[in-house]
């Protein structure tokens, strides 16, 4: 079976979150089920050195914005359609915003242009190439099946999958025609949202099947509270929606086998993980002379991530003689924040303003547990890579957070079973409460190192969520 992915970001080409990880994942989980997964990405500057080795299999004059072809090229174990368009994906700064902050003026046609290259790619565009299924990634590719549709066409079968609701782009009615886009078809019941054109609207109108990253985040986004206006779109189509919940790759993070640590270790012999706790303090500047446990962030540092809470919940922490490390950006206020915290308790919390993916990876199997207050969170990955590693995460009960984690209650443990903390309160108290939990497990390192190996052990991989999604291709095209 042949699956066409369009997609704007794919792991280790360009990356700005867990879309990139999820889409430079599972073609290679998919090829284990005899499914060939290509991916249509933007050719962004870091892609270009892969140009010249590929072999250009179709151009369109006429995309939004501009002329384009297509580059076939595989690299990195991924079977990749390129498209090229300078004028729209050759810039400096971030791949949606620029050097000040704020979205490309023009980002309704820059990925305008990728989604109605995927959809013409999908109806046969490449000699020798047709799709069975196309697989649209978040907002970006959200046109693919409106294109798809409007050229009458109902085959291949379309998927769109919703990594965040919350981004959904929309843009003013004035870009429909800039779009290619049917002016009939601007209402209510197509592709209008409040007075906007929402490119995610379109595919959730149009496309076969909606999935989403979790199957608890497929339910909440059901609702008011967590749909962000499109509940009611979604609930019309409830019957064509489910979730998949993401896994991880298990090659990149491995603890036993990962070069980025001060010591390999695995769940039979943990002391390696006690050397990367030093390594960890000694480049943070933390004590490394502290009994209690050391929690870490890995993450945007957002209000959706509810870190505003923890922060308030920082001298709490602190008193109970625990340390905190974090690594992140995002709002300037929480940025500083964290600087600010640092300064004010020495030796017991660090910040590291930015990203790394090799610190990532050190923070992860240096700290005892990973903090994730999220107000809530589609599936998450970090606490993914926390139960790889042994750092024990610890969750707001939302979204994925809530179908990976398994909270240590009484039951849990009795049962050797328990891999984290679970909460309901989002707040500096609920957040305090919580790390009490932890801070009194962290003194009993029998309970400890016991749930420790029970997250260790815990399923991580894509095996099954491959097989989820094989199910559904399987299913659409019958």
């Amino acid at each position: 079976m042949k699956v066409l992915m369009v997609a704007s970001e794919c792991a280790p080409f360009v990356k700005t979150g867990g879309l990139a990880d999820v889409v430079g994942a599972l073609p290679t989980a998919l090829a284990g089920l005899d499914i060939d997964a290509q991916v249509l990405l933007p050719a962004y500057p870091p892609l270009f050195p892969h140009l010249p080795k590929g072999e250009e299999v179709a151009r369109f004059d006429d995309l939004p914005g501009g002329p384009g072809r297509i580059v076939r090229v595989a690299a990195e174990g991924i079977k990749l359609l390129l498209l090229d368009a300078p004028q729209l994906f050759d810039r400096p700064d971030g791949i949606y915003i620029d050097g000040n902050g704020r979205d490309w003026s023009d980002n309704h046609l820059r990925f305008g242009a990728l989604s109605m290259a995927g959809a013409r790619i999908a109806m046969g565009a490449i000699d020798g190439y047709q799709p069975d299924v196309v697989h649209a990634h978040d907002w970006q590719a959200s046109l693919t099946p409106v294109y798809m549709r409007m050229a009458g066409r109902d085959t291949p079968r379309s998927i769109i999958t919703i990594h965040n609701i919350a981004f959904q782009g929309r843009f003013g009615p004035q870009v429909l025609g800039q779009l290619q886009l049917k002016t009939d078809w601007f209402h209510p019941e197509g592709l209008e949202f409040h007075g906007d054109l929402s490119f995610l609207k379109g595919a959730l109108m149009f496309s076969d099947r909606i999935t989403t990253v979790s199957p608890t985040y497929a339910r909440e986004i059901l609702t008011p509270e967590f749909g962000m206006g499109l509940d009611g779109v979604l609930r019309s189509r409830a019957g064509f929606l489910s979730g998949v919940l993401n896994g991880i790759d298990t090659d990149a993070w491995d603890p036993s086998d990962d070069a980025t640590l001060a010591q390999t270790y695995d769940a039979k012999s943990l002391k390696g993980k006690a050397a990367n706790r030093v390594a960890l303090s000694e480049r943070l500047g933390l004590d490394t002379n502290s009994d209690g446990p050391l929690f870490c962030v890995v993450s945007r540092l957002t209000g959706q991530k509810g870190l505003d809470a923890l922060l308030d919940a920082v001298p709490h922490l602190v008193e109970r003689g625990a340390q905190l490390a974090v690594l992140g950006t995002g709002q300037p206020e929480l940025e500083q924040g964290f600087r600010d915290a640092a300064m004010a308790h020495p030796g017991q919390v660090a910040t590291h303003i930015g990203y790394d993916e090799a610190l990532s990876h050190l923070f992860q199997a240096g700290s005892d547990a990973i903090l994730i207050p999220s107000r809530f969170e589609p599936c998450g990955l970090t606490q993914l890579y926390g139960l790889r590693y042994g750092t024990l995460p610890i969750v707001a009960r939302t979204g994925g957070l809530a179908d990976t984690v398994i909270d240590a209650n009484v039951a849990a443990i009795l049962a050797k079973a328990a891999t984290g903390f679970v909460f309901h309160d989002v707040s500096a108290t609920g957040i305090a409460l919580v790390i009490d939990r932890a801070v009194e497990a962290y003194a009993d390192q029998k309970l400890w190192q016991s749930m420790q190996r029970a997250a260790m052990r815990h399923p991580v991989s894509w095996d099954s969520s491959a097989q989820a999604y094989r199910d559904l291709y399987t299913d659409l095209v019958g």
